[in-house]
C-alpha cells in the first residue's frame, strides 16, 4: 500500500508536465498570464532550474517506462477526452474569452456607456462565451459536450475568483485564476493603499454564493435570448442586445430637460434572480427601479439624452459583429479547435471593417 501511495503521488506530480508535453506536440502552447511588473521582477531574479524528479528522468530516458507511465495515466483518466477537453478549454477561455473586454475597452465603455464595474466585465465576457459555445456545440457529439461544459466551468471558476478578490482584496498580490484585467475598478482595493499587511479573512461564502446564483441566471437568460435571436431575426437579436448588454435604457421613457412630466431621472433594471426573491408580486418595482444598486447601468439623465440617438447604430454594429464572428468561427475546422490552434479563434473588434 505504501509503494502504491508513493507511485500515485509521483504520477500526480509528473502528470502535469507530461500533459503539457503532450499538448505541446498537439500544437497547444500555454504560458501563464503575467503583467509587466511581474515580468520585470522575474527578469531581475537569477533563474534557477528545478531539478527533475527520478520518475521524470526515467520516463524521458526509457521508452518502456514512458509506455508504462502513459498507460497508467490513461487508466487514471488523465488522457481521456473529458480531461483533454478541460485542459484545452482553459486555454480557449483564458486566451480568447477572458481578454475580450480589455481588447475593445473603448467601444464597450465609451460608445456603449458601460461603467467600469465587474458587472460590465461579466456582460462583455458572457457575450463572447456564448459566441464560442455556439461553435463548440457544432463539434462532433462525443467532444462537443465536454468542450462546452469545460468552457463554462472555467468561466464560473474565474468569476468566483474575481468576486472574492473584489469583496476581500488580498493584502499581498496573488496569482489570479486567469489574467488580471483593468476593465473594472475594484471599489475595495483602496483599503490596501495604505500598505498595511494585516491578515484579512475570506470573503463571506454566503455573499459569494448569492452573487454566483445571480450571474448564473444572467448567463442562462442572456444565452437563451441570444439563441432565440440567432435563429429568428436580426430584430430579435438587437432586442436581446438592448436588454442584456445596453441595460434596456429608455424602456420606461426618456427624461428630456424641458419636459415637466418627465419620468424619473434615475431608473435601473431590477434583477429578481439569485434565490432572494420568493414572491415577485410583493416586490415594489417602482421603488426598486429608482434605487441605485451600484452597477452604474441606468437611464441617461436629461443632460445626456443625446446618447439615445446612438442606440440604433450600436445595436446594428453589435448584431453585425455577432453575425460576422459566427461566420468566421464556422470556418475554423474541428481539428484546429481540438488541437489547440486557438489563434484562429481570436475575436476582433466590434467596429472592425472588412
Amino acid at each position: 500500500m505504501l509503494a502504491r501511495s508513493i507511485l500515485q503521488r509521483q504520477v500526480t506530480q509528473t502528470s502535469r508536465a507530461a500533459s503539457l508535453q503532450y499538448l505541446k506536440g498537439r500544437q497547444i502552447s500555454y504560458t501563464p498570464p503575467r503583467n509587466e511588473a511581474q515580468k520585470t521582477a522575474e527578469q531581475a531574479k537569477t533563474p534557477t532550474e528545478q531539478p527533475k524528479s527520478w520518475l521524470t528522468r526515467k520516463i524521458e530516458t526509457s521508452p518502456q517506462a514512458r509506455k508504462i507511465f502513459m498507460t497508467m495515466t490513461n487508466m487514471l483518466g488523465y488522457g481521456s477526452p473529458k480531461q483533454l477537453a478541460g485542459r484545452r478549454a482553459f486555454v480557449l477561455y483564458e486566451r480568447i474569452c477572458a481578454v475580450t473586454p480589455d481588447q475593445d475597452r473603448e467601444f464597450w465603455q465609451k460608445d456603449c456607456s458601460l461603467p467600469p464595474t465587474f458587472q460590465s466585465w461579466f456582460t462583455v465576457t458572457n457575450l463572447h462565451i456564448w459566441l464560442l459555445t455556439v461553435r463548440l456545440r457544432a463539434l462532433p457529439a462525443e467532444h462537443a459536450k465536454f468542450y462546452h461544459q469545460a468552457l463554462i466551468d472555467h468561466f464560473f471558476m474565474d468569476i468566483e475568483d474575481k468576486i472574492r478578490t473584489v469583496l476581500q482584496p488580498p493584502s499581498e498580490r496573488t496569482q489570479p485564476y486567469t489574467a488580471e484585467t483593468d476593465f473594472y475598478v475594484n471599489p475595495n482595493a483602496a483599503r490596501n493603499a495604505e500598505g498595511k499587511k494585516a491578515k484579512r479573512s475570506r470573503a463571506p461564502d454566503s455573499i459569494v454564493t448569492r452573487q454566483m446564483k445571480i450571474f448564473k441566471e444572467q448567463w442562462m437568460g442572456m444565452g437563451l435570448s441570444l439563441d432565440l435571436g440567432l435563429v429568428t431575426s436580426d430584430m430579435e437579436l438587437a432586442g436581446a442586445i438592448w436588454r442584456n448588454i445596453l441595460g434596456a435604457r429608455g424602456a420606461q421613457g426618456i427624461a428630456y430637460p424641458d419636459s415637466a412630466s418627465s419620468p424619473v431621472k434615475f431608473r435601473r433594471t431590477v434583477n429578481l434572480v439569485g434565490g432572494e426573491v420568493v414572491n415577485v408580486a410583493k416586490v415594489n418595482l417602482e421603488k426598486e427601479e429608482t434605487t441605485d444598486d451600484g452597477s452604474g447601468v441606468h437611464d441617461f439623465p436629461p443632460a445626456e439624452v443625446d446618447k439615445y440617438l446612438a442606440y440604433p447604430e450600436l445595436m446594428l454594429d453589435i448584431v453585425a459583429y455577432i453575425r460576422r464572428e459566427l461566420v468566421r468561427l464556422e470556418k475554423v475546422s474541428d481539428e484546429d479547435i481540438m488541437t489547440g490552434n486557438w489563434e484562429k479563434l481570436r475575436f476582433g473588434k466590434v467596429r472592425q471593417r472588412l
